[in-house]
Formats: structure tokens, sequence, C-alpha cells
């Protein structure tokens, strides 16, 4: 069975290639719609409780072989997404719709990457 830290992860994956295609298509339309905020906002919650599953490895005795990666990881995890909404808090354009799609793929890499770590 995997561990509890996985299968956050694996949420976390699946929900950011949600969050991307939903993105890319709201791109084709327009201007980007409320519920993309939302859905971005709500990744951004699983992207927390999925770093503090990770402090776990931190913390106990089997440590990652490279704790600065694996906290450059999960402290990115975290960053990314807000610092990409915030950037286009101002403007509902069609291409702000892409920001989001390339931040929800950033951090599903992240994620993974943070999973390759521990």
């Amino acid at each position: 069975m995997p561990s509890v830290s996985t299968q956050i992860t694996w949420i976390v994956v699946g929900y950011a290639v949600l969050v991307a295609v939903l993105a890319v298509l709201a791109a084709r339309r327009g201007e980007r719609p409320g519920w993309l905020d939302q859905m971005a906002w709500m990744l951004e919650g699983l992207l927390v409780v999925r770093a503090l599953a990770g402090l776990g490895p931190l913390l106990g005795e089997d440590r990652p072989d490279s704790t600065s990666t694996y906290v450059g990881y999960l402290f990115a995890s975290v960053c990314v997404l807000p610092i990409a909404m915030r950037s286009v808090a101002g403007d509902r354009a069609a291409w702000s719709s892409a920001v989001v799609a390339v931040a929800a793929v950033a951090v599903g890499v992240l994620a993974v990457r943070l999973q390759m770590t521990a």
C-alpha cells in the first residue's frame, strides 16, 4: 500500500492536470472565467496539504538523500501558483488562462519530483 504522501501526490497531480486542461480550453474561448481561479486556489490548498505531509520525511529517521533539493521542491511547490495568480490578478484576458495552465503543469511536475526525492 502506498504511503499517505504518495497518495496525496497523485491526487495533486491528477487535479493539476484537470486544471491545466480546463485552463487551456478556457484560453481558447476568451476571458478567464472565475471558476478557473477557484480551481487554481483549490489546487493550492491541496499543495499545502502535500507540503505538510512532506514535512514527515524531514522530521523522521528516513531523511531524503538530498535535503536541500527536497526542501527546494517543497518550498517551490507551494509558491509557484500564488505567484502566477498574482501576476494575472488584474487581467482576465485569454493569455491569463494560459498562465494558469502553465503554473498547474509546473506544480504537478514539482509534486512528482518532490515524491521522487523523498
